[in-house]
């Protein structure tokens, strides 16, 4: 029997393996700004939670890194998405890269959306979450009218976003919704995607 690989089967992989990387480091990059933020926020990867598609079959390409940051400004699910050396246009919940359209506003609200049904049935209370889009990279961000519904930054400016929105959840609270969203991993990976 030989393990041998089939061209196209080693391609499969070998793009595979790239992309994983390439979420590695955006995520890891994204992470890395956030050390600003103290012991009262905590940060939640999604592979903790059962949001993470990173190892969806039907789209092994698409998938995104992210967590959820839990602190004094509230919960907020951020979906990281690397642009490299590309120039990001934003024009409402349209995003286009290298002239390609992306649709990465709709799958930030998505995460969100999991992430608050998950937490509110395991807290019994409705727990709002953020959904936020972090792009890494170089290349620079133009916009012409920014999504309603969804925060869009640069991994350079996450961790001032998230601190922006003020005291509205004690130190307490924000640790124990991060111990929830840990421990809800199943009900998360279970709940329908909208």
């Amino acid at each position: 029997m030989s393990t041998r690989l089939s061209p196209a089967e080693w391609v499969r992989r070998r793009r595979a393996d790239i992309v994983d990387r390439r979420l590695e480091v955006a995520g890891a990059r994204a992470f890395g700004r956030l050390d600003s933020l103290g012991e009262s926020w905590h940060i939640v990867d999604w592979s903790e939670t059962g949001l993470s598609r990173r190892h969806d079959e039907s789209d092994p390409l698409g998938a995104r890194a992210g967590f959820l940051a839990v602190g004094p400004g509230g919960v907020y699910a951020v979906t990281v998405a690397d642009q490299g050396l590309f120039r990001v246009l934003i024009v409402g919940d349209v995003v286009q890269i290298n002239g390609r359209r992306w649709g990465y506003v709709a799958e930030a609200r998505r995460a969100a959306d999991r992430a608050a049904t998950a937490l509110s049935a395991a807290a019994g209370a409705t727990v709002p979450v953020v959904p936020v889009l972090a792009f890494t990279g170089v290349g620079a961000m133009s916009t012409n009218g920014v999504p309603t519904t969804c925060l869009v930054v640069t991994d350079r400016e996450l961790d001032r976003v998230l601190t922006s929105g003020g005291h509205r959840i004690s130190q307490a609270t924000a640790a124990r919704l991060a111990k929830i969203a840990r421990d809800c991993a199943p009900a998360v990976a279970r709940s329908p995607e909208p």
